[in-house]
């Protein structure tokens, strides 16, 4: 059995880690007129009868399949992917980022690749990197490290923090790409180490394409689908699919649990891994398993809210909201049994 600690990623470590970090700045909100709790997706700072919306994050291990394949065009649509994708889920409007490119040493080529990725993401997401910063670090980085700090607007009225939800909402499902930009650690133990694959061998459940093409398929950006779907139809939760799958939902509101029920199949992708001997649990824990982007919203909403987001990706109803103290997330997995999250 292969495991995301045994590839070199534990999740309660970083839990723990991560506390030691914010308990330390929690002091700070006190600074200025913070509204989300901390834990969310996205961070909101008051300015008069609106909201700012601040996100930030990177690429991750990704960046290793990209050097793998020596293609770096598209590391830089995940790299705003993840940023753009988290400051939605409050009900923002992405407007402007700033990337951070630390490298071992000057890649003119590589920056050109990595560039036109950014350029692209920022296409699909409507926003401006409007500046960053680049720095060269021999000894502390090896080949390069990308991350991105992105922006948003929300009026008041609009924002989407979570507390609206409520018994029988249900829970759309908008499809991944794929692995998008988290888990590829444990992926990649699995598919290089375990199973002794190249990135240019066929993935053996779709011999359409490689390996690395599997792994290296770029984050959906679901900025524009969001922003029209917010437009004309009332959402009680929004939820970026990442790290840690289906328990992202947990970040929305305290007391209810999660029934997800009906999820499409697994992308090839996943149906390999699992078929190397990571258990069920361990993917549900670790990837977005062909969901990338969670909507909660009251029932009567859906068929209207299936259309707009249709136009875009596809989507379907998952599951449904339970008003249970205990918090639960409970998913019926591809192998026909339960587990709980």
């Amino acid at each position: 059995m292969v495991t995301y600690s045994e590839s070199g990623v534990d999740i309660d470590l970083e839990e723990v880690t991560v506390s030691a970090l914010t308990k330390k700045l929690k002091k700070t909100l006190q600074f200025q007129d913070v509204i989300t709790e901390s834990g969310h997706f996205a961070a909101l700072v008051r300015l008069g009868n609106q909201a700012l919306a601040m996100s930030t994050d990177g690429v991750g291990s990704k960046i290793l399949v990209a050097e793998m394949m020596d293609q770096y065009d598209t590391v830089g649509i995940d790299c705003v992917a993840m940023v753009v994708n988290d400051l939605i889920c409050v009900g923002a409007r992405p407007l402007a980022m700033v990337d951070y490119l630390a490298v071992e040493k000057p890649d003119p080529e590589a920056a050109s690749q990595i560039g036109e990725g950014l350029a692209e993401g920022c296409r699909q997401a409507n926003v401006a990197m409007i500046g960053g910063e680049t720095a060269s670090l021999p000894g502390i980085v090896k080949n390069f490290d990308l991350a991105a700090t992105g922006i948003g607007l929300v009026d008041l009225d609009g924002i989407v923090a979570g507390d609206k939800i409520a018994e029988d909402d249900v829970i759309l499902g908008i499809q991944s790409s794929g692995i998008h930009s988290n888990g590829l650690s444990l992926a990649r133990r699995v598919c290089f180490e375990e199973a002794g694959l190249k990135v240019d061998d066929f993935l053996p459940t779709n011999e359409k394409v490689t390996v690395g093409e599997a792994l290296l398929e770029p984050t959906r950006i679901y900025v524009q689908a969001i922003n029209q779907l917010l437009e004309k139809v009332e959402v009680h939760g929004l939820a970026h699919i990442t790290g840690g799958g289906f328990t992202n939902l947990k970040r929305l509101k305290k007391g209810i649990s999660y029934l997800i029920d009906d999820l499409p199949t697994p992308h090839p992708l996943f149906q390999f891994i699992a078929s190397q001997g990571v258990e069920v649990e361990e993917m549900y824990r670790v990837f977005n398993m062909g969901i990338g982007f969670a909507v909660i919203l009251p029932r009567k909403n859906a068929t209207e809210a299936m259309e707009i987001i249709g136009n875009h990706f596809p989507v379907q109803i998952i599951g449904k909201v339970s008003e249970d103290p205990e918090e639960k997330v409970e998913v019926k997995t591809f192998q026909g049994g339960w587990i709980e999250l």
